[in-house]
């Protein structure tokens, strides 16, 4: 009995220890969930204010500039050809690539020999022909004089034969006699035609010698030119590139040897788009002889030349599109170093815009607006007119605009209406900036004396650092950034 009783207590012990253990268990998660159902107090909600770059705009007279890309190009160069085949004979020291050469200058000999003999012939040929071209003129002589003394006997014989006539018309002559005068004369006369069929055959011989002699004096003259053809010279001032022979080399007629450049007569071809070509023309739809400035930048390396436009390509090719300018540069060109081939950036000078404001393109939306600074430093939306495109920034009409502070980057987190703090260039030197979005806070005085205290006591903060934290703490707005890391510094966090 005493076993069962004290077996029931214990039962009856539990029980009430696991009541209470539950009782106290839905206690705690009722005060738990109590807790959390109650409203937490509202902190004061403080406005953001965001740290954006504004810059003044000013109405000014621009010229805008537009940039394109061409390529270098020699205005006189040739190559050189050889005009006859043979075997290079001599090459002149200054005959390899680069070298610089005057007008006239022997660069290469062929070997000559055929072409002087074949000078030779044609000089001999031409003697043979004057030769013949003087014997048909004595052969004219000649036949002159036969024909002036036929013409002599044909006059006699014609006298003899009247003479006959008149004494056979008197009684005194036979008829016998009449008819040999007749038979005289008649053989006269046709000796006179012989003579002339002969002169005549003198004359054409003459001519036909004149003409031998003139050939011959081409052959003369061709001969001589196939023998200056041996001998290769520059056709004027300049450099060679693309040497391609040497001394001893057989070369073919045509075969090309060398190129020479003028390197002090260079253009540049660049191709514009049509709106920007339409801007370059005059009332007359000529194009404008409008200054250029072609760049060559390589690293830190930058070559300069000037120059201006010439001419613009009057066609366009097929699968192109704008038009293709050509631009001539002054002469300097070469003495700064450009080369024909080069790829370079082409600035061309447009006529100047009046009453227009420059900004960076990053300053207008892309519904051609921009933000201006108003009352209370709030945003301010203006709609703007983009007159050009200038590398990054924009030229815009400054119609309304002229005198307001415009910002400087657009970003998603600024628009109409929101309050910012105008960062203006020339501010107090060692401020610093807080990033475009960095929510801002206002500082009471105790709390700006306890940061700045801190951040003076800071020793492994260095000099520089601590000049740049103080200077943002005591601006008149504080990146909330700051405030949070110098807290946990203070409290050890």
């Amino acid at each position: 009995m005493r076993f069962l009783a004290r077996s029931l207590t214990g039962l009856l012990m539990a029980a009430l220890t696991l009541g209470l253990l539950a009782w106290a268990g839905q206690v705690v998660v009722g005060t738990l969930a109590a807790r959390m159902n109650r409203d937490a107090p509202e902190r004061p909600r403080q406005e953001r204010v965001y740290a954006v770059a504004v810059l003044p705009a000013r109405a000014a007279r621009i010229t805008p500039v537009i940039t394109a890309f061409g390529e270098i190009r020699a205005l006189r160069s040739v190559d050189l050809r050889a005009a006859a085949a043979g075997a290079v004979v001599e090459v002149s020291p200054a005959f390899e690539e680069g070298g610089i050469v005057a007008r006239d200058a022997v660069l290469l000999r062929i070997d000559p020999a055929d072409a002087e003999t074949a000078r030779d012939v044609a000089a001999a040929d031409l003697g043979q022909a004057r030769a013949d071209l003087a014997d048909a003129a004595r052969m004219i002589d000649l036949r002159r004089d036969e024909l002036a003394a036929a013409e002599d006997q044909a006059r006699l014989r014609q006298t003899a034969l009247a003479r006959q006539r008149d004494l056979a018309g008197r009684g005194v002559g036979t008829d016998s006699a009449v008819e040999t005068a007749e038979l005289a004369a008649s053989a006269a006369a046709q000796t006179v035609l012989s003579r002339r069929q002969s002169l005549a055959d003198a004359q054409a011989r003459q001519s036909q010698a004149q003409i031998a002699v003139t050939r011959a004096i081409i052959g003369v003259e061709e001969a001589a030119r196939r023998l200056a053809d041996t001998t290769l010279r520059a056709p004027f001032d300049g450099a060679l590139a693309d040497v391609a022979v040497q001394e001893g080399a057989l070369v073919g007629q045509n075969e090309r040897l060398a190129r020479l450049v003028d390197p002090r007569r260079l253009d540049v071809a660049f191709r514009l788009s049509t709106p920007q070509y339409v801007r370059l023309l005059d009332e007359n739809g000529a194009i404008l002889a409008r200054p250029v400035t072609v760049r060559l930048d390589f690293l830190d390396v930058g070559l300069t030349a000037q120059g201006r436009i010439t001419r613009d390509s009057p066609i366009v090719a097929e699968g192109e599109t704008g038009r293709e300018v050509f631009a001539d540069l002054a002469e300097d060109a070469a003495a700064a170093g450009l080369r024909a081939g080069d790829f370079v950036a082409v600035e061309i000078s447009e006529p100047p815009l009046d009453n227009v404001i420059r900004l960076p393109a990053a300053a207008v939306d892309a519904d051609g607006t921009v933000l201006t600074l108003g009352a209370d430093d709030r945003l301010e939306a203006r709609k703007v007119t983009v007159l050009r495109r200038m590398g990054d920034d924009l030229i815009v009409a400054a119609d309304g605009l002229d005198g307001a502070e415009v910002v400087a980057e657009r970003t998603p987190l600024v628009g109409a209406g929101i309050r910012v703090r105008p960062v203006r260039r020339g501010a107090a030197a060692g401020a610093a900036e807080a990033p475009d979005g960095a929510e801002m806070v206002s500082l009471s005085a105790a709390a700006r004396a306890r940061l700045i205290a801190a951040v003076e006591r800071d020793a492994a903060m260095p000099d520089a650092a601590k000049a740049r934290m103080i200077a943002q703490l005591n601006a008149g707005l504080v990146p909330r950034a700051v405030v949070d890391r110098l807290e946990q510094r203070r409290s050890g966090g």
